[in-house]
């Protein structure tokens, strides 16, 4: 009787694992996808403003300075309110790694992590969309005036 209940209680632990596991695995897909859907909802508002003019201190829906254009696009995307500067938003998201980027993430650029004074989002390919004294543009994050500082993920 005793070897009975044994084996009963590790067939039990060994199916409960491989629920789990499984559900761990689903569970991974779906925030990928959730991720991938994430980015092409803030990216179709993002494309919206393309050209549209930089202003010191502007948030939106005409003329944006960077910090302003992520926030307003987070915000009339996914409903993410994002904190007014780039250095907040440093301090808001979730920091990753430059070999974990994803497009969606942050890209802040500064002189160090204590002075964060520009953010765009990244549109994957090594460019990001942001709003810079050109306006709202596509570029490289790897022009040579910028010096990128870390990478943040929102949501």
């Amino acid at each position: 009787m005793k070897k009975m209940i044994n084996k009963f209680a590790i067939t039990a632990a060994a199916f409960t694992s491989l629920l789990f596991a499984g559900a761990a695995a689903s569970n991974n897909n779906t925030a990928h996808a959730d991720t991938k859907a994430q980015f092409t909802s803030v990216y179709r508002v993002a494309k919206t403003k393309l050209g549209a003019r930089y202003v010191y201190g502007s948030e939106g829906s005409r003329t944006f300075d960077c910090s302003g254009f992520t926030k307003y696009i987070y915000s009339h995307s996914l409903g993410v309110n994002l904190p007014r500067t780039a250095q907040q938003q440093y301090h808001y998201s979730k920091k990753v790694s430059k070999k974990h980027i994803k497009k969606g993430d942050l890209v802040f650029i500064g002189s160090s992590k204590k002075n964060i004074y520009h953010v765009g989002m990244y549109i994957g390919g090594g460019k990001m969309i942001d709003a810079q004294n050109r306006g709202v543009i596509r570029e490289s994050i790897h022009a040579p005036w910028w010096h990128v500082v870390a990478y943040g993920r929102v949501a």
